[in-house]
């Protein structure tokens, strides 16, 4: 499925990135459960966010994600109509990045801090209602869209406003890479490089052929999950202790552990389990909370801590 598409736009097959797990966790989960409501993805320059966020729609879509460029149009992002054909009494509606979106399963923001607050609003809250509203010229359109939110962004360039921080269900956290994984990366691309190099010349590629055959068994198993999600049973009593875990930690508002909540269930699914349990909620947890806990700064992100996890090892000892 994905071969002509990795080839030609150069992406690692998501199966050959080397580390970065919390992030491919927290694409997983987005995927499994849209209703997580978006991913934001946090790094500096060079920790290949975008590389993987690409390769991730590549293996799960199968095509490159809708990317929404930071200078994008009020009527860029959400369509409208074409004057031209009002002129003639003709309602021709032109689809914006959001119904692109929509259809591709995914909208791509690189930069996110960066895009103008008003925009960034609008997808949140498309993305949260499942319909895109467009009043344009006198004329008014409901289109039911569906998709994922991804932003990433580079905290040195400034955080968003801690009101939108907390509409991102989950955030991930993307550090530099050990010694030894910075050297297997390097290593994977210079490898990619070489197999790519062969496969246009027309020659087979053994190793290009087995990563896309895992990333094909990674996507069944994510299509798996996403159909078994609703059927994963969530106990009271971890839905208790969970709140207890969000007020311990400084959460702040609700849509903590309401992220958290379905971020496990999803957990669960992928793990082919029929339950969540304590193991699924402490994983999540930190991606649900990082970005809802006031700091010093007011940026409205904390950093996970080892105190972090002492409570939640007290809370869901298994």
């Amino acid at each position: 499925m994905n071969a002509p598409d990795d080839l030609a736009a150069g992406i690692l097959p998501f199966s050959r990135i080397v580390g970065q797990d919390s992030l491919k966790l927290a694409l997983e989960l987005a995927f499994v459960a849209p209703a997580i409501n978006g991913v934001l993805v946090s790094g500096e320059r060079g920790t290949a966010k975008s590389t993987l966020v690409r390769a991730f729609s590549l293996m799960a879509h199968g095509q490159l994600p809708v990317t929404l460029p930071i200078n994008a149009t009020d009527d860029r992002v959400l369509g409208g109509w074409d004057i031209d054909a009002l002129m003639d009494s003709r309602a021709v509606k032109r689809a914006g990045l959001i119904e692109e979106a929509g259809r591709a399963g995914m909208l791509y923001i690189d930069e996110v801090n960066l895009l103008d607050d008003h925009i960034v609003n609008i997808l949140l809250d498309v993305a949260a209602a499942g319909i895109l509203l467009v009043e344009r010229e006198g004329q008014e359109t409901r289109t039911p869209v569906s998709f994922v939110l991804l932003g990433t962004m580079n905290p040195e360039e400034g955080w968003l406003r801690p009101q939108l921080l907390d509409r991102f269900g989950l955030m991930a956290a993307v550090d530099s890479l050990e010694p030894d994984q910075r050297h297997r990366m390097v290593m994977t691309v210079l490898r990619f490089d070489e197999e790519r190099a062969s496969e246009r010349a027309g020659e087979r590629s053994a190793w290009l052929e087995e990563a896309r055959a895992l990333d094909r068994e990674r996507a069944e198993a994510l299509r798996k999950a996403r159909s078994a999600f609703s059927s994963v049973h969530l106990p009271e009593d971890l839905t208790r202790r969970t709140v207890e875990a969000v007020t311990a930690l400084g959460a702040l508002g609700h849509r903590g552990e309401v992220a958290a909540l379905k971020a496990a269930k999803a957990h669960a699914a992928l793990d082919g389990a029929h339950e969540v349990t304590g193991r699924h909620i402490r994983k999540v947890l930190p991606m649900a909370l990082s970005h809802r806990r006031a700091d010093d700064d007011q940026t409205g992100v904390r950093l996970w801590s080892e105190e972090d996890e002492v409570v939640l090892a007290d809370l869901f000892e298994e």
